[in-house]
């Protein structure tokens, strides 16, 4: 069945099937644009935005006294600055590679020089981790300790 008449654009449009594509796609453009800005974030972004957040439990910290054998090193070193400790076991048993014990620990404070000899090495106090703080302790204990600044 054919209908005669109809609107003359229309037909035109029907005609020139690609210049209809291109108006179709135009408009949808512009409905878009005028919409708003939208959610450029990636979708997997989104999906996560949509969760609700899980609660993280701060890191607990905890203040280490460590025993640093260079004390001149320890002289350097002031309360915020980040180091890095090394532990240095000088016996063939204990492998002799210096080991890196905790990376990025804060230094709490640098108490004043002690009464003891300067051979024994001096005391610094760093901010850590409990399971960081556990092997500070035992590294201490088996072998001489070292800090880099960060």
């Amino acid at each position: 069945m054919r209908v005669r008449g109809g609107h003359p654009r229309l037909r035109g449009l029907l005609r020139h099937r690609r210049r209809a594509m291109a108006a179709g796609l135009a408009m949808a453009a512009a409905a878009l644009a005028a919409a708003g800005p939208g959610d450029t974030a990636p979708p997997r972004a989104r999906a996560a935005a949509a969760e609700p957040a899980r609660e993280r439990r701060p890191v607990e910290r905890v203040t280490a006294p460590v025993r640093i054998a260079d004390a001149d090193a320890v002289r350097l070193l002031r309360p915020g600055d980040r180091v890095d400790v090394i532990a240095a076991d000088g016996s063939p048993a204990g492998g002799g590679a210096p080991r890196v014990v905790a990376a990025g620990a804060r230094v709490s404070e640098v108490p004043e020089r002690g009464e003891g000899p300067v051979e024994s090495g001096a005391l610094v106090v760093l901010s850590v981790r409990r399971d960081t703080a556990a092997r500070l302790a035992g590294a201490g204990a088996q072998a001489r300790l070292a800090v880099t600044l960060r």
